[in-house]
């Protein structure tokens, strides 16, 4: 569980996939009505309900909601519905984080053990490995304690509590893995440096330099107030999730907003309104994979920068391109589908890249037969090899830096993911991987 625990590769399948065939462009215009026609499609065949925003430079291009942000009593989401943004947060807390170091009252290199010297190695993790989920700080989200009463409210004391217990996970600064508690802990310094809460905070030094109008930390959710509940897919319907107290998120997963907003507040934060430009840099710099609060999510040749959210049933993405100066945002408050794949196809149409909808018509395909296709597969034509495994009745495609994905049956023999109109046809000997009229043989090493 997290607020979401990242996945770096985002969508690295179409990095894979359109190294074996030309990017053929669609014709001009018409992108924002396949989008569109994407997410009523999608909407139609319950895979999600959420709500898009895609900004160029300054001017809202796209923003469209779908489904409901209350099921029960029928009330129809909109672009202004609110919905809760999990791990997007972090990239709030690191900004605040760097005001703070602008301000002279905090430095990359200052230790934790000031702040908080009880946590294991305190004394040896600064600030700049936490924001780089370097510091080796045992993950406070996979305490059972925690999982088994995240309804429920949790005191500063309590969390602190519970860090305290646990071993560290490793030696600072020698790798990088996520950890909500050091972004949650960096919002508990913020507290104690300014004196404010968290909230606050965020309504002060991000809310209003970027003029956002939806943005707040939140609360037991209010429909009045057009906030969203979030669903899961149970026997083929949606089922309304239960609630996580804020305390169990703070500067780790606790704010709500809109797409619109989120879009909004990338662009203050590259436009230099929020933090200044040399901060920006710092932020946005790379190290072991991880940047201090932001990812790089690679779509085809392009670099978004953004964050990834994911808390009780919503799931969301926010991202900036630079050299287009277009940010994007998607948030579901119910998905029953792959969410890269929902991101992937929104992308695809708004940069008229081939695309095909998601064929739902699929087989069953017996795991036996499945498990016969487990193995390794390379070409001479590429320079990666290709492991395909059986899991959870899916075979998962895996290219190694190339990251993962997954194909539907058509037939016990060829599978698909209709997304970017790729169909593999196995053999005893390899498969045949087709997309856009070209073919490329591998063989089962």
């Amino acid at each position: 569980m997290g607020f979401r625990e990242m996945k770096k590769a985002f969508l690295s399948l179409l990095t894979f996939i359109l190294t074996l065939s030309a990017m053929a462009q669609q014709p001009e215009g018409g992108k924002f009505e396949k989008t569109d026609s994407l997410l009523n499609y999608l909407y139609a065949n319950n895979k999600f309900m959420g709500s898009v925003s895609i900004r160029d430079k300054d001017k809202v291009v796209f923003e469209k909601a779908y489904g409901f942000a209350d099921l029960t009593n029928k009330v129809p989401a909109t672009p202004d519905t609110k919905y809760k943004v999990g791990s997007i947060t972090k990239m709030f807390t690191s900004a605040i984080i760097f005001q703070l170091i602008e301000e002279k009252k905090l430095k990359l290199d200052t230790k934790l053990s000031e702040y908080l010297p009880k946590i294991k190695n305190a004394e040896n993790i600064t600030i700049s490995d936490m924001l780089y989920h370097k510091s080796g700080i045992f993950n406070y989200t996979k305490d059972s304690i925690i999982v088994k009463d995240i309804t429920k409210l949790h005191s500063r004391k309590d969390i602190l509590d519970v860090i305290y217990s646990h071993d560290a996970a490793f030696d600072p600064g020698t790798k990088a893995e996520y950890s909500n508690s050091n972004y949650l802990l960096l919002g508990y310094i913020i507290q104690d440096i300014t004196k404010k809460t968290y909230k606050e905070n965020v309504a002060s030094r991000i809310v209003k330099k970027a003029g956002l109008k939806d943005t707040y930390y939140y609360g037991k959710i209010n429909p009045k107030k057009n906030e969203a509940f979030s669903y899961s897919m149970k026997d083929g319907q949606w089922v309304q999730r239960e609630e996580w107290h804020e305390s169990v998120a703070g500067g780790a997963g606790a704010l709500q907003s809109t797409p619109t907003d989120l879009t909004k507040f990338i662009k203050a934060l590259f436009d230099g309104k929020i933090i200044k430009p040399e901060s920006l840099a710092e932020m946005t710099k790379m190290d072991m994979g991880y940047g201090r609060g932001v990812f790089n999510f690679p779509f085809a040749e392009r670099k978004f920068i953004g964050h990834n959210g994911g808390i009780e049933g919503f799931t969301s993405t926010l991202g900036y391109y630079p050299k287009d100066n277009v940010s994007f945002s998607l948030v579901v408050n119910a998905e029953d589908m792959d969410f890269d794949a929902i991101v992937e196809g929104i992308l695809s149409c708004y940069y008229k890249l081939p695309y095909r909808f998601p064929n739902f018509n699929t087989m069953e395909v017996d795991n036996s037969i499945l498990l016969g296709y487990e193995g390794k597969y390379s070409t001479p034509s590429l320079p990666f090899t290709i492991d395909v495994k059986a899991i959870d009745g899916e075979l998962r495609i895996h290219a190694d830096e190339q990251g993962t994905f997954y194909v539907k049956p058509l037939s016990t023999t060829t599978f698909s993911h209709d997304a970017a109109g790729v169909v593999m046809e196995f053999s005893p000997t390899g498969f045949v991987l087709k997309q856009n009229g070209t073919e490329t043989a591998f063989t089962k090493q």
